[in-house]
């Protein structure tokens, strides 16, 4: 009745399946091994490890910039003028720091000090840059604060920012650097080649949040500027600065400024101008007071250029010493103007001319001179033409130059006593120091160590007119001359003084002026020339006499004791000047 059912069984896997299943894995296996072979040990493959490894590098190496140290700025002593020092400066990515968020955006700017309605708006403005600066020249002190809130995309770089130890008191000598240390004014600007230094390359292993955290290899290293040495004297350019900071202030003048020259050797030891600034901190700085009036601004010099014109006369072989010159009445006609004495000075010689600086005596001698003769003078010893210093901006000055018919009387009667010529005040003392020189004219420089040739000195006057020239200055110092207030005590001084009016919107104003004193000390055995400008005091004092001349006399009596110049005992100086100007007086 029933049936009984058979058991099926299942056939089994034919043998060629498993075979080839088997075959494909270890295929697909060997193709996976292949593969990483050609990825990671084949050098030749196309996309191969070195294509690889190039890629990782690419990503992870970068190439930094080593900042090189600038050359330091010392005076003649040793003493540091100008220095680098190493700073931070925080930078961002701006594409990676607006990605975190305003939260973090906001952290930064609370770190740095900064509003973050301003940061934000910068990131905006540079949203598709990779690299905006936050904030330069921090301490390291400053930037670790930063650096260790950890920030994504704001990152350090190592720079370096100038400083100046001896802040305002030689700051328009020196000028100053920009935020990326390169020269602006100044010294800076005219040696920057000299004292910047080679930039240096260095690899460096950057994760993805910009962090450095290898360094690789020095690809080129980093070489430092050379230093530079300058020809001044701290010593006596801190003097200077606080004499001529003192009677800037007490005569209510609107500038002034002091050259002092080594006669010896043509080095400037001091160069100080008011008003000053700090270069340390600029911020709100005049134009003005950036200025370096010794040598940019150009003036016209007055009765400084008296003894020159006798200079002159004597070298014309026309005139001694005590060759007669009448100025009565007190007054003389020039076409074009009238030239008034204070007072009727009578008859006087070429001395009493210089002591009295008598108007009217030098017009007469000037107007008796062949005036390009005159003019050829004042140019050998140095006035319309560069000094050489090397500093940007030099004025040269202006030095007429017409044929004889074309020099009206009274252009040669001004030119004689310092008007229609202008001067810088390093030439003016560059004259005096050829008279402190005997006649010999020695370059002016500014830096002591350059690989620079200068030029030689030469011999552009006779000693014995140099000479005599030199003992007339000393009578202006004396109680009859209008210097006396430049003497000083255990020194003999030779000098003269100049009262400028100064040019208005109609010609000369009768109510401004400058005053003027140049100079030079032991007038015996000098080692030390010297002009002093003040410009448009507008106290009751104005002459040079009054203003300049206390200036030099105070900043000469502290230089003789620093540069350990003995003073000599002088019974009587005038009566000593008397006999040694009637001895030259006979001789000649």
């Amino acid at each position: 009745m029933g049936a009984v059912k058979k058991k099926q069984t299942q056939p089994g896997i034919a043998r060629w399946r498993f075979v080839l299943v088997a075959a494909l894995l270890c295929l697909l296996a060997l193709a996976l091994i292949l593969h990483l072979a050609r990825l990671q040990v084949l050098p030749a493959a196309e996309h191969g490890y070195r294509f690889l490894q190039d890629q990782g590098r690419a990503r992870t190496i970068r190439t930094e910039e080593i900042a090189a140290y600038r050359g330091s700025i010392v005076d003649r002593n040793g003493e540091l003028l100008a220095v680098s020092t190493p700073v931070h400066s925080l930078w961002a990515n701006p594409r990676l720091l607006r990605k975190s968020g305003a939260e973090q955006v906001g952290q930064l700017a609370r770190a740095l000090a900064l509003e973050p309605d301003k940061l934000a708006a910068r990131l905006e403005k540079y949203r598709n840059k990779a690299f905006m600066y936050l904030r330069r020249h921090l301490t390291p002190e400053q930037a670790g604060k930063v650096l260790d809130l950890e920030l994504v995309g704001v990152y350090s770089k190592k720079e370096y920012r100038r400083f100046y130890p001896a802040g305002e008191v030689v700051a328009q000598l020196l000028g100053f650097t920009n935020i990326d240390d390169r020269g602006q004014e100044g010294l800076e600007l005219a040696y920057d080649d000299w004292l910047s230094g080679q930039p240096g390359a260095q690899q460096v292993v950057k994760d993805l949040k910009g962090r450095t955290v290898q360094d690789l290899a020095i690809q080129r290293e980093a070489r430092p500027g050379h230093d530079l040495r300058l020809s001044i004297d701290m010593r006596l350019q801190y003097l200077a600065y606080r004499e001529l900071k003192r009677a800037v202030a007490e005569n209510g003048a609107a500038s002034g400024f002091m050259v002092i020259l080594d006669t010896r050797s043509g080095d400037v030891l001091a160069m100080a101008n008011q008003p000053s600034f700090n270069p340390n901190n600029r911020e709100g700085v005049k134009a003005a007071a950036m200025r370096n009036r010794a040598l940019i601004d150009q003036f016209e010099p007055g009765s400084t250029v008296k003894p020159l014109t006798v200079l002159a006369a004597l070298e014309s072989g026309r005139y001694r010493p005590h060759t007669q010159i009448d100025t009565n009445p007190g007054y003389i006609r020039v076409p074009g103007k009238t030239l008034v004495d204070p007072i009727n000075y009578g008859k006087l010689d070429l001395t009493g001319v210089i002591t009295k600086s008598s108007q009217v005596g030098i017009t007469k001698i000037a107007l008796d001179l062949e005036p390009n003769g005159l003019r050829a003078l004042f140019y050998r010893l140095g006035l319309g033409a560069a000094v050489g210093s090397g500093f940007p901006g030099e004025t040269p000055g202006i030095l007429p130059s017409r044929s004889r018919s074309r020099w009206h009387p009274i252009e040669r009667a001004n030119f004689a006593f310092g008007y229609g010529l202008t001067v810088n005040g390093v030439q003016l003392a560059q004259a005096y120091g050829v008279l402190a020189n005997a006649g010999i004219k020695r370059p002016v420089s500014l830096v002591l160590s350059t690989d620079t040739i200068t030029a030689e000195p030469e011999r552009v006057i006779a000693a014995p007119l140099a000479e005599q020239v030199s003992a007339m200055l000393e009578t202006v110092i004396s109680s009859r001359g209008t210097g006396r207030l430049a003497a000083v005590q255990g020194y003999r001084v030779a000098g003269k003084t100049g009262t400028v009016h100064k040019v208005g919107s109609s010609g000369y104003a009768d109510n401004r002026y400058r005053s003027v004193f140049a100079g030079f000390i032991p007038a015996n055995n000098p080692r030390l020339a010297a002009v002093v400008v003040i410009d448009d005091p507008s106290q009751a004092k104005y002459y040079g006499g009054e203003v300049a001349a206390p200036v030099f006399a105070s900043v000469m009596a502290g230089a003789m004791r620093l540069l350990q110049v003995p003073p000599e005992r002088v019974e009587s100086a005038e009566r000593q000047l008397t006999a040694q100007l009637s001895e030259r007086g006979t001789k000649s």
